[in-house]
């Protein structure tokens, strides 16, 4: 089963993201910031997919969608940017730090299971 680990600090925001996908299927794991998520990455979670907010405590989306760019390559890990930040520049940081996709909040469901199926498909193709 596909998994996806959804990273944000606002339990609403997990909560509507996980019902979504597992009722599409998908298996979800949950983080309540970017330190959370790479100590779970670490110890054994492997999603086949990380959706990120930015604006976190401890450790923000930013910085973790480096970690894993970073330290993970092995593993070939797509990363959602997924905040209310939704200038140009932001969209350009968030890119530029690793991300493969940047969707900004609120976003359109069907739009997001569409991003994910296409980030999924190439990470199954290379």
């Amino acid at each position: 089963m596909t998994t996806v680990m959804v990273v944000d600090d606002s339990p609403t925001m997990r909560a509507m993201l996980t019902d979504m996908l597992q009722r599409n299927g998908l298996e979800v794991i949950e983080a309540e910031d970017g330190l959370a998520a790479k100590t779970m990455l670490q110890d054994s979670s492997y999603p086949d997919l990380v959706i990120t907010d930015i604006v976190m405590p401890r450790m923000n989306g930013y910085e973790l969608c480096r970690w894993v760019k970073n330290d993970l390559t092995d593993r070939n890990l797509p990363v959602i940017m997924c905040s209310t930040k939704g200038e140009a520049f932001d969209r350009h940081w968030g890119m530029k730090q690793g991300g493969d996709a940047y969707i900004t909040k609120p976003f359109n469901p069907s739009e997001m299971l569409d991003l994910i199926r296409k980030l999924l498909k190439t990470r199954a193709e290379s």
